[in-house]
């Protein structure tokens, strides 16, 4: 494979061929994440090619049985979506948002309730603590409300505290909720009603299939959609050890602006904002200073052009099979994540050999890709 980055270098994938249950049935399939389903369309050219040749990739990699998602349980959720009243929007779609199509590891495919203008709009994201202070809801409402006046459509994950906060300020000019679940499956429960105004005037957007209650290891994934549609984020209220910050590093990582509110040094709740501001994110105390904050970025200036500097020699190809690529890269991985393009280069390899057989340790379960391009034992 010639594959290393997201989808969205690529731009929109040459797939006019393929329908909604294609694509739904290979981002369901087995062992198949985001990044795998962009390297597979990458690869393949389209959902059909990539479902039709799954399997072999499989059964080079010594998973004799593996099959693809039945197209009954795409076909089902297709119907879940149409019962529950949401829309699919596929990767290939223009109503795709492009600011989530640069991240790393993009969803493939986003279910949404509302308006899917609202998710290509200026955004920027505002979260914080489940158990706000009252200052602290004050702050997310009066964020909210200035930002949204200031133009910008204001994202969160629907979470109690400074999220609901922030959705219920917003709703006079849009708002988007991202949820752990299924668009369907509002949680917490109590924001059923904020859920249903949030569809009327705005979006509520999932990369789960409708029904899916939510669950611990959703959380992480909902947050690198917060942060991937937004311009930026603004914490306000966050503890040292939270989701929030979680948020906040994918937003570093996908190159976003974080902002964060300071805090009390007693209070535990702005532990994690105070350290953000520490580490070098900026200190905001309105919308204000958000607007001024993104007016202050510029681009960085050209590189100087250069003489390109002798020619190293090449890295030593290496002479085993499939097998010894696979001991190599196991010996080099570990449970702590190892940036892709680095191991590569260490493997002295071409790089379609190395993805190949990575992709083939995805697939028996032995490799896990994380987010921005690293891997790690499973």
């Amino acid at each position: 494979m010639t594959i290393g980055l997201a989808p969205a270098r690529f731009g929109l994938p040459a797939s006019a061929v393929d329908d909604d249950l294609s694509v739904l049935r290979l981002i369901r399939s087995r062992r198949v994440g985001p990044t795998t389903f962009h390297r597979l369309i990458a690869e393949h050219g389209s959902a059909r090619a990539a479902l039709e040749a799954l399997p072999g990739i499989a059964a080079q990699s010594g998973i004799a049985d593996y099959a693809v998602c039945p197209e009954g349980v795409a076909a089902a959720e297709l119907a879940a979506g149409r019962r529950a009243g949401a829309r699919l929007v596929r990767h290939d779609s223009a109503d795709y948002p492009d600011s989530l199509r640069q991240i790393d590891g993009a969803p493939a495919i986003l279910w949404v309730r509302g308006d899917p203008a609202w998710l290509s709009r200026d955004v920027m994201a505002v979260i914080g603590a489940r158990n706000a202070s009252s200052l602290g809801l004050r702050m997310a409402r009066g964020m909210a409300a200035g930002l949204g006046e200031a133009g910008f459509t204001v994202a969160a994950g629907l979470a109690r505290g400074v999220d609901t906060a922030a959705h219920a300020a917003a709703l006079p000019t849009g708002t988007i909720a991202v949820m752990a679940g299924g668009v369907d499956v509002i949680y917490p429960a109590e924001n059923a009603d904020l859920a249903a105004r949030i569809a009327e005037c705005g979006v509520l957007v999932s990369e789960q299939p409708p029904g899916t209650e939510p669950a611990a290891r959703h959380f992480p994934t909902r947050n690198r959609i917060v942060s991937g549609l937004s311009q930026g984020v603004v914490v306000i209220e966050a503890a040292q050890r939270s989701g929030t910050l979680i948020t906040a590093r994918n937003a570093l990582d996908q190159g976003r602006e974080v902002m964060a509110v300071p805090g009390h040094p007693m209070d535990a709740r702005a532990a994690g904002c105070n350290a953000l501001i520490r580490d070098g994110a900026t200190l905001v105390r309105s919308a204000a200073d958000v607007a001024d904050a993104l007016a202050q970025t510029r681009p960085l200036p050209a590189p100087v052009a250069m003489a390109a500097p002798d020619p190293l020699p090449p890295p030593p190809r290496d002479q085993g099979g499939p097998i010894q690529l696979e001991s190599r890269i196991l010996q080099r991985l570990s449970p702590s994540p190892t940036e892709e393009n680095d191991l590569i280069r260490d493997l002295g390899v071409p790089a379609a050999t190395a993805s190949a057989v990575i992709l083939s340790l995805e697939l028996q379960g032995r490799v896990t890709r994380l987010a921005g391009g690293r891997l790690a034992l499973s």
